[in-house]
């Protein structure tokens, strides 16, 4: 994606990892292949890989300057962590802070790190090792994070349950905790520099959207709420990642009939580069049109 503007705001995205992911059979338990035949030339390529026929995905985050605060949405994978169960993230080693650098921003000028939600691939960054410890990466930061969403990972992590969102708990969300950064907030956030919170639950109990308002434009960053375009074809598809999928269903399907052709700007976690783009209606349903 290209720096890109929301009004005065500037936004770039910053990514761990960009290709082949998970077989759409594989990520989405109602998958239909005929939805990909039917609409192929509207899919492509960039969004499904020739021959593997494996979803394209982008794990990023997003960088927001608003002329006030530099802000930190999504801190995507992260370097060294242990993820043994995810072989293509197991102690990665990403460029990820050298391409920071690249849009102008050091860890200590990142004022708030923004989380829409608590899994592995969200939280990576917030954390880096330093002498056989985890750290927070952005030293100055105040990670702003839903309260119901701390709550919920927090028992699962106290369960004593291995998996890599547990993990990612104790080595990207308990470190900043204890240096007392962290912020636990309510769903309807508001930060005042036109950033707040709002529910979207489903895809995980305490999942929010991220919308943003500036010069009379908007845009929202929408986490998980779309892992793919094929969901603006299928918002009735949830994935194998979802806590609740039915939920999750109820939220994705409000999100597109919502934001269909409404001029908001919509960044997703996982979408490919140019990554932000429009919702559009599409028949009986909707496709998604990047911002090239």
């Amino acid at each position: 994606m290209q720096p890109t503007r929301i009004g005065n705001f500037e936004v770039a995205r910053i990514a761990d990892y960009e290709g082949p992911f998970f077989a759409p059979g594989e990520f989405f338990p109602d998958f239909d292949p005929a939805v990909i035949e039917e609409h192929a030339a509207l899919l492509g390529p960039r969004l499904i890989e020739p021959g593997t026929g494996k979803l394209i995905f982008s794990f990023h985050s997003f960088v927001v300057k608003t002329g006030r605060h530099t802000i930190l949405i999504d801190a995507c994978i992260g370097n060294d962590k242990e993820r043994p169960t995810r072989p293509q993230f197991h102690r990665m080693k990403s460029s990820f802070i050298d391409d920071l650098a690249r849009v102008g921003v050091k860890p200590e000028d990142i004022d708030f790190v923004m989380c829409t939600h608590l899994h592995w691939d969200h939280v990576g960054w917030n954390t880096k090792l330093a002498d056989g410890k985890w750290v927070p990466t952005f030293p100055k930061a105040r990670y702003v994070m839903a309260r119901r969403e701390y709550d919920h990972w927090l028992g699962v992590h106290d369960s004593g349950v291995d998996t890599p969102h547990a993990r990612a708990f104790g080595d990207s969300i308990l470190p900043v905790v204890k240096t007392g950064q962290a912020l636990l907030v309510g769903d309807d956030y508001a930060l005042d520099d036109g950033l707040w919170f709002e529910a979207y639950p489903g895809h995980t109990p305490g999942n929010v959207v991220i919308h943003a308002k500036s010069g009379g434009e908007r845009g929202v960053f929408i986490g998980d709420v779309l892992h793919h375009p094929l969901q603006c074809l299928r918002p009735e598809w949830s994935t194998m990642a979802c806590t609740d999928p039915d939920g999750s269903r109820v939220s994705r399907t409000r999100l597109v009939q919502e934001h269909a052709d409404d001029g908001t700007l919509i960044l997703p976690a996982h979408f490919p580069a140019p990554t932000a783009g429009w919702i559009r209606p599409h028949g009986v349903a909707y496709r998604f049109d990047f911002r090239e």
